[in-house]
């Protein structure tokens, strides 16, 4: 199963209103793991970047006015994302974002069927509790010190781990499926051969005297016989 977790950075907050994206990152998970793969852009948004927006995620004015446009880059990112399942944080505002600029390129919308919203996802499991992307990583210790700003591709891989992390989490590698049949008989039977439990707690003086009338009853039992 292949799904992209993906993150954009902004000129503000209103996709309806003038604002445009300056950033995608995208990360690429088959069977729930990372493979390396991913698709980055910066863009020039042919406005001025508002100070409180460049603040947020220090993308300036003069770093973005070398940048391609949203439609240099559409095919690939397209091509990239194919028709897998996206992974989006509060992916309202993504998808508003990113459908306002695929309609300036008339391409077709992205359908939020295609869609997992991950804060949806963490206000489920934590009713009442910040489940902002900071928030989430803080909950399940995951390093944020290399993030003194928001950034679409880092913030995408942060996004990768902490959607993990609330599906259940995994070990890469650990399924059965990358076990071949004979691994998989080793480890059940080497699991079955090594199993001890540790008694709870001490035997009660019914239990004894039932333990030693047991072991009296037994015809020459081996400990008493002499050598």
């Amino acid at each position: 199963m292949r799904e992209i977790v993906l993150d954009t950075e902004t000129t503000g907050l209103d996709s309806q209103n003038g604002d445009r994206l300056v950033e995608i990152g995208c990360v690429e998970l088959l069977n729930h793991v990372e493979t390396g793969q991913y698709f980055h852009a910066y863009l020039n948004p042919g406005i001025s970047m508002p100070e409180k927006a460049e603040k947020i995620h220090g993308l300036s004015d003069s770093f973005l006015k070398d940048k391609p446009v949203f439609v240099d880059v559409v095919e690939d990112f397209l091509d990239f994302i194919k028709d897998s399942k996206l992974i989006i944080h509060n992916a309202s505002f993504d998808l508003g974002f990113l459908n306002m600029e695929l309609e300036k390129c008339s391409q077709t919308s992205i359908s939020s069927e295609q869609v997992i919203d991950t804060l949806m996802i963490a206000r489920k499991k934590f009713p009442g509790a910040p489940a902002n992307l900071d928030a989430l990583c803080r909950r399940f210790e995951i390093d944020l010190s290399d993030r003194s700003k928001h950034g679409a591709l880092l913030d995408a891989k942060l996004l990768a781990t902490v959607y993990l992390e609330l599906i259940g989490g995994r070990q890469p590698g650990l399924t059965l499926d990358s076990l071949n049949s004979n691994t998989r008989e080793k480890s059940i039977k080497h699991t079955s051969k090594n199993l001890e439990f540790d008694r709870t707690h001490t035997p009660s003086p019914d239990e004894i005297r039932a333990h030693e009338l047991f072991i009296n009853s037994l015809p020459n039992p081996i400990w008493k016989k002499t050598p």
